[in-house]
């Protein structure tokens, strides 16, 4: 029905019809499915929550004379420097030096790699130690200085999965608290946390990579970005709804931005007590609208959308598999579940409101034709699995 080059020509004329995923849904009650497909031309999808498999790479220039670093501190947060001499890669999960860590669990974890990023794009100067063993083309043996994100060549974020397509409702069936990546679950199944935008989610609006794919031009917490490969753990080959929508984790996306253009207020770093640290982000993904399938299937709503209630006292670290039950996304907003009969508390790992406020930004900077789309180089899997670790004796 249309082209990517239709619609950002349309783009470019000013005339693009966008609304975002929270829109198109009545849009389409009304408006009917064939007049809406012509019609509109882009929905805007967005989402905002801990993103672990996160972080950055940065690159400081030579000092004088040169050091080839090969331990670094960033605000006493490790950073990875197995590259080029002053290249660094800062990982969201990494704890700052001297954390006691769960030595005396439940852990506080103040501070670590995602609040660094979180300093960095808010323009904090920060404090950068590297130590040398010293070659004749390197010859400094430490270095200590402090520096902004505006004194370094590159500060580009790469993350390795972002995005996941649907994700599990944690739970907890044990008798005794536990601490998580979804938070604080307590004893007896007396809350549940989820952590998604349900209807507002990029993957859930295409559910089968029909338009997001390598190569994707991505929204990243206000930086221009794009998708450079399936993310790590992509495993598109799952169970699915009639209606397309995947009742498991599913599919991923790796993505990289410039973290120089990104807005502080979408890089959150984030502390989880008795967990470790993270990053929160706000993504945006635009969806051409080149047909009625794929008009239909960004009309999904949270009823339409499963997730699985997984026990995280035991079935989860042991890895067995197992399920509660399902719930959908409009039960988890309402604020309470039923399980097994039992009214059950829910906490969300996400912010809808956050997510509704980017695919406006979003839809907004589409509609000035300050941000066009783009055709996938490549498709993302379909039918991909995830492997597990298996534990074996050296042959």
């Amino acid at each position: 029905m249309k082209t990517y080059e239709q619609i950002n020509g349309r783009i470019e004329s000013g005339k693009a019809v966008v609304l975002t995923a929270d829109e198109i849904m009545d849009y389409v009650d009304k408006k009917g499915l064939t007049a809406a497909a012509e019609e509109v031309d882009v929905v805007t999808t967005a989402t905002f929550g801990t993103m672990c498999s996160s972080g950055c790479f940065l690159n400081f220039g030579h000092s004088k004379p040169k050091i080839r670093m090969s331990e670094a501190w960033i605000a006493d947060v490790l950073v990875y420097t197995g590259i080029a001499a002053v290249d660094v890669y800062l990982g969201a999960t990494q704890l700052r030096h001297g954390d006691p860590a769960n030595m005396y669990p439940p852990g506080e974890f103040r501070y670590g790699g995602g609040h660094v990023i979180e300093d960095l794009v808010a323009g904090k100067k920060l404090q950068l130690f590297a130590l040398s063993y010293v070659t004749d083309c390197y010859p400094l043996r430490e270095i200590r200085t402090y520096f902004s994100i505006e004194d370094l060549n590159q500060a580009t974020m790469v993350n390795p999965r972002n995005c996941y397509q649907n994700y599990n409702v944690a739970i907890n069936c044990s008798d005794e608290t536990i601490y998580t990546y979804m938070g604080q679950l307590e004893a007896n199944q007396k809350n549940v946390n989820y952590s998604s935008a349900g209807q507002l989610s990029p993957l859930l609006n295409d559910p089968y990579y029909e338009t997001i794919g390598v190569g994707t031009r991505v929204w990243l917490a206000g930086a221009h970005g794009h998708v450079y490969s399936e993310g790590t753990q992509h495993a598109s080959g799952c169970e699915r709804t009639p209606g397309g929508v995947p009742t498991g984790g599913a599919g991923t996306l790796a993505m990289t931005a410039d973290m120089k253009q990104m807005r502080k207020e979408f890089v959150r770093g984030v502390s989880l007590r008795g967990y470790g640290v993270s990053l929160a982000l706000g993504i945006g993904v635009p969806i051409p609208i080149l047909n009625e399938d794929i008009l239909k299937r960004t009309c999904v709503r949270d009823r339409d959308i499963l997730a699985p209630v997984i026990d995280y006292g035991n079935d989860y670290p042991q890895n067995t598999g197992k399920t509660v039950c399902q719930v959908n996304y409009e039960q988890l907003r309402s604020g309470e579940i039923e399980i097994k009969g039992k009214k059950v508390q829910v906490g969300s790992m996400s912010s809808y409101y956050k997510a509704l406020e980017i695919a406006n930004l979003l839809a907004d900077e589409i509609r000035r034709g300050d941000f066009y789309l783009t055709r996938p180089i490549a498709a993302m899997p379909k039918d991909s699995g995830m492997k597990p670790l298996l534990k074996r004796e050296q042959e």
